[in-house]
């Protein structure tokens, strides 16, 4: 059975760096598509960023290129999403999702595999 479990959420200043953990197990990173997603207080939850092609392709959402890196260890069987010059706005659940890839932009799959979440908060 797959499962996803993320970790390395946490309280940080504006302007300050976090790395979330995505351990991922009953799937292989050789095939599926897994993405980052947040859901901030009162809205919708969206893609942030996603990786795939056996960890070899990344795309971000607009608002986060230049500060986030997605990568992926198949070793370790775990994907990292790398968060630099946090913004308060960018408080949230973080989500790490998987799907097997289709045709297109990987953040706009409909993802069915999904973990619990890890608490981000960006204030001072």
């Amino acid at each position: 059975q797959a499962r996803l479990v993320e970790s390395g959420g946490g309280l940080v200043q504006p302007g300050g760096s976090l790395r979330l953990s995505c351990v991922v197990s009953g799937l292989s990173l050789d095939y599926y598509a897994i993405a980052w997603f947040r859901q901030a207080p009162g809205k919708e939850r969206e893609a942030v960023s996603c990786i795939g092609g056996g960890v070899s392709v990344t795309l971000y959402e607009d608002s986060v290129k230049g500060r986030f890196t997605i990568a992926g260890d198949k070793a370790r069987n775990t994907v990292y999403l790398q968060m630099n010059n946090l913004k308060p706005e960018e408080t949230g659940i973080y989500y790490c999702a998987a799907v097997l890839p289709y045709m297109g932009n990987c953040l706009l799959y409909d993802y069915d595999v999904w973990g619990q979440g890890t608490q981000v908060t960006v204030s001072s």
